[in-house]
């Protein structure tokens, strides 16, 4: 890359505000993702409540984190990375299902 192919400042930032923009868009769009998926789960704690199902479900657990890890290695992301998200995710998942049992134990 020569001098004249660098951008100059102002072309910097243009091309960074563009790139940043585009996150912006994605993280708006996870964060909807992630509260239309909790809404679900939210379901499914109330209906785990009221049959006496238990909170956690360490099969459903494992097939999701492999699911997901395979899908991520098509994807390219790291497949670590998606583990980690995804067990933060199924920790505030149960921690929720906890909360559905016991108020309902308490009614």
């Amino acid at each position: 890359m020569t001098d004249s192919d660098t951008p100059d400042k102002n072309q910097q930032n243009e091309i960074l505000s563009s790139y940043r923009d585009s996150i912006d868009n994605i993280d708006a769009a996870l964060i909807h993702m992630l509260a239309e998926r909790f809404k679900i789960t939210k379901y499914v704690g109330e209906f785990k409540a009221k049959y006496k199902l238990p909170p956690a479900d360490k099969g459903r657990e494992k097939k999701q984190i492999d699911r997901l890890r395979s899908l991520s290695e098509d994807a390219k992301l790291d497949p670590d990375f998606s583990e980690k998200f995804l067990q933060f995710i199924i920790t505030e998942v149960i921690r929720h299902h906890e909360q559905f049992r016991d108020n309902e134990d308490k009614t």
